[in-house]
């Protein structure tokens, strides 16, 4: 808001006080971003000591993702205090993979160095960890993109300029660990309902007619995996826009495969098409669309919802629309229904609500 005093003054003397005015409100934005931003940086490269015990750096841990049959999310959030944060549906997002795809690893990856105070966990990650192929690893954000097409974007410090800075740092890590490593990324707001052993390596889901999905991906670590893998980094690289929320996730996906499977409607990407790349149709990943996300949470649409997602693979529930809506565990929800089945320990242990 401008300062009273403006609409006072007269003549030249108003308008040399509103350009001086509109330069000190410009440059206060300045400083607030940049002090922001630079916050933002410190979060990420913040260092915890004893008694903390910091999560391994997944490039130097002694289990590493393995090429194959790998299932990838991360947690971009900074963390203030340091300490590993995952709620009740982020974790059944981890189980459900887990408990589905036994012979698959499951890492959760987190931006900033977390860790936990002692060796006693919460009751949800004491449900989570009781899983022998869930690992939580940290993501070192100076040294992931290292020998990648990514390395010297990354140390621009362009994504701290973003102004949706941990979705954009989800889109890029989501890529980049599949460009390293080859495997499965899942968002965090899934529930997992099948094995992945049902479908073949490299895919992903049609959300709509127009935009192919990046809440599911696949890609082998070598072969025609690898080569979209690639382009899905270079991609970034050259089409990143930070004032954009959907251009460097779904965007990606879908640029790179209208280039590759010579359509632009994501329903004609079949695996003949698209070089034994398959997208498949919304009913695998996204059969309830964003827009009917209540059909999760009201009892009266409970067999309606049960009934659409019943041949799904992966089930999203869209937090970014639900996330204010509680589930009381043991309610008759769609969502409560499929995490007791999907996720029992994680459910069981998350409390009065899920």
């Amino acid at each position: 808001m401008l300062p009273s005093s403006i609409f006072y003054a007269k003549g030249k003397y108003k308008r040399k006080l509103l350009i001086v005015t509109t330069i000190m409100l410009v440059a206060f934005y300045v400083v607030y971003l940049s002090d922001f931003h630079s916050a933002e940086r410190n979060c990420f490269n913040q260092q915890y000591r004893s008694p903390w015990l910091v999560l391994e750096d997944v490039q130097r841990a002694q289990q590493q993702p393995l090429e194959g049959k790998n299932i990838f999310f991360h947690e971009t959030s900074c963390s203030g205090d340091g300490v590993v944060h995952l709620n009740a549906r982020q974790a059944c997002a981890v189980e459900s993979a887990a408990r589905k795809n036994p012979d698959w690893n499951a890492f959760v990856l987190f931006a900033a160095p977390v860790g936990f105070r002692n060796k006693s966990q919460l009751p949800l990650m004491d449900a989570l960890l009781s899983y022998k192929n869930v690992h939580l690893r940290f993501v070192n954000l100076t040294t992931y993109a290292q020998d990648t097409p990514l390395e010297d974007w990354m140390k621009s410090g362009e994504i701290f300029r973003s102004k949706y800075m941990n979705s954009h740092l989800s889109d890029i890590m989501r890529y980049l660990t599949l460009y390293k490593y080859g495997g499965t990324y899942l968002d965090l707001d899934v529930v997992v309902l099948k094995s992945f052993d049902t479908l073949e390596p490299n895919y992903a889901g049609a959300e709509s007619p127009r935009w192919v999905a990046a809440g599911v991906i696949n890609f082998e670590h070598t072969g025609h995996g690898r080569e979209l893998a690639e382009m899905c980094v270079r991609d970034l690289l050259i089409n990143f826009n930070g004032q954009d929320w959907g251009n460097n996730g779904p965007g990606v996906i879908t640029r790179v495969l209208k280039q590759v499977c010579g359509t632009n409607a994501p329903l004609m990407m079949t695996r003949e098409r698209c070089r034994h790349f398959t997208v498949y149709p919304p009913e695998a990943f996204y059969a309830i669309n964003f827009e009917d996300y209540l059909q999760f949470f009201e009892e009266r649409w409970l067999d309606k919802a049960l009934a659409t997602v019943n041949g799904s693979v992966v089930v999203h529930v869209w937090n970014k629309f639900s996330k204010d809506h509680p589930v009381r565990v043991g309610s008759q929800v769609a969502y409560g229904v499929l995490a007791e089945q999907y996720c029992p320990r994680v459910y069981k242990a998350s409390g009065e609500f899920f």
